[in-house]
């Protein structure tokens, strides 16, 4: 028989997460666009950055058919968040400043699943897009970075924000996935982690 989970943040209900997740207001506007093959994930950060932000929106598809409206809503300008050649870093896009309030559009997914939605959606994939600085560390201690300065989508979301709404700051966003993280070394024994995932010996 399965366990019930919590309908809000999807974990056991022995687990959820509710009680630390925040409701932080921003003028940014977050889009989290996330391909299907993230949803049942054990982490699911996006759904944990949608439900913090009360400015904030996930949806879920591999191809979006409201895209259009989607990307315009009114009053909002939007950049997408997704490293390029083309990119402007987060830093300069803040200090020039903007009439217009912006939507940070997030595509969630494997960097190859993410591609795959700027693939199949060129609309998206046309979007301005912003990085954020080199160098920043995950706090996700349970899986090697596919390249340095990987994050998970509610890390980059915060990060992001951090910079954007500056001196405002949004790491309480962090608190349900730290815990999430928590609750997995523990499950899985302090030995067991410090063998697959401590640090190299010398």
């Amino acid at each position: 028989m399965p366990r019930p989970h919590c309908p809000r943040c999807t974990r056991p209900l022995p687990h959820c997460l509710c009680a630390l997740i925040p409701h932080l207001p921003s003028r940014t506007r977050v889009l989290i666009l996330q391909h299907p093959s993230e949803v049942n994930h054990a982490l699911n950060t996006a759904r944990l950055a949608a439900l913090g932000l009360a400015n904030g929106q996930l949806r879920v598809a591999e191809v979006f058919s409201d895209l259009t409206e989607l990307l315009h809503p009114p009053g909002y300008r939007s950049v997408l968040l997704f490293p390029g050649e083309q990119a402007q870093a987060l830093t300069e896009l803040a200090e020039a400043g903007s009439a217009a309030a912006l939507q940070l559009v997030v595509p969630d997914g494997t960097w190859r699943k993410a591609r795959k939605l700027l693939h199949c959606n060129p609309e998206l994939a046309a979007l301005p897009r912003v990085m954020l600085a080199e160098g920043l560390q995950s706090r996700y201690r349970l899986r090697k970075a596919p390249m340095p300065g990987a994050l998970s989508t509610i890390e980059a979301i915060v990060s992001a924000l951090n910079v954007l709404e500056a001196p405002a700051h949004f790491d309480a966003l962090l608190k349900p996935f730290d815990a999430l993280i928590e609750g997995q070394i523990s499950a899985m024994g302090a030995q067991t982690y410090a063998r697959n995932h401590g640090p190299a010996s010398d």
